[in-house]
């Protein structure tokens, strides 16, 4: 993944509604309507954030009748791990001695 992509992952997280849907989800797919009741939010403001989710690929959804159904992307779970370790991940001793000031 680029920069352009993990910024989008990093930007879906930045926001509490987001957070607090991926907690909901963490027990398995939910119906909008149980993520409204939940979240005690409107219809609109749960759809700009499923989109953002969606659009990431944190979250993925299916339509069944009127309502939508969202659970946590597994690979979009395993692109977030691999991206965090990528800037996160703790140096080894060996690699965090710089060579200029040996």
């Amino acid at each position: 993944m680029g920069y352009r992509e993990d910024v989008k992952m990093i930007k879906a997280l930045a926001d509490e509604n987001r957070l607090a849907v991926l907690e909901s989800l963490q027990n398995g797919e939910k119906c909008a309507c149980v993520l409204l009741e939940e979240l005690n939010i409107t219809q609109p403001t749960l759809s700009h954030h499923m989109k953002i989710l969606c659009d990431s690929g944190l979250v993925e959804y299916r339509k069944d009748g009127k309502w939508m159904h969202y659970s946590i992307s597994k690979e979009g779970s395993e692109k977030m791990d691999e991206m965090l370790c990528k800037y996160i991940s703790v140096p080894t001793v060996e690699s965090s001695i710089c060579k200029s000031c040996e």
